[in-house]
């Protein structure tokens, strides 16, 4: 199965919303072809359906048999694009970096970093007791190694 003809037929679809955007494009030895994608405001299953047909009605399968699934990103997978950082601004994220772990509320995402905010107990500088303080943390895309959207009911 040729990958990059695939991509060029997903990436056809991609530009009629421009919305959506690739995730991930995987090719299985036994041409099982899952394309994974993600939309600044969600994916309709309407949209999916549409992405698959124009794959599908473009590749020929009597020259190369296949199957193809098209699909949104799972809510444990991490966040691997920064469309999909902007998207869960006010959401709850924990991440992880090599240094630390840290869990917030996302309240921004710019192209080079995202910050988060979160409340904690720490002992009063002066007496006995706890205060809670307000904490934020900027952290630099190249330095987060996992960040995941926290789930909360």
């Amino acid at each position: 199965m040729n990958e990059s003809r695939v991509r060029e037929l997903v990436d056809e679809a991609l530009l009629e919303n421009e919305s959506l955007f690739l995730i991930d494009l995987s090719i299985s030895s036994d041409n099982k072809i899952k394309v994974t994608v993600d939309g600044d405001h969600g994916v309709p299953l309407s949209e999916c359906v549409r992405i698959s047909r124009n794959v599908e009605h473009n590749l020929d399968r009597e020259s190369e048999d296949f199957s193809l699934e098209v699909t949104t990103p799972d809510i444990s997978r991490p966040l691997s694009e920064m469309r999909q950082y902007k998207k869960n601004i006010d959401r709850i994220l924990k991440v992880k970096t090599q240094e630390e772990e840290f869990e917030g509320t996302l309240i921004e995402a710019d192209d080079n970093n995202i910050i988060l905010k979160w409340k904690t107990r720490e002992p009063k500088p002066i007496g006995k007791g706890k205060v809670t303080v307000e904490k934020t943390a900027t952290i630099a895309y190249t330095n987060i190694k996992e960040a995941k959207v926290k789930i909360v009911f």
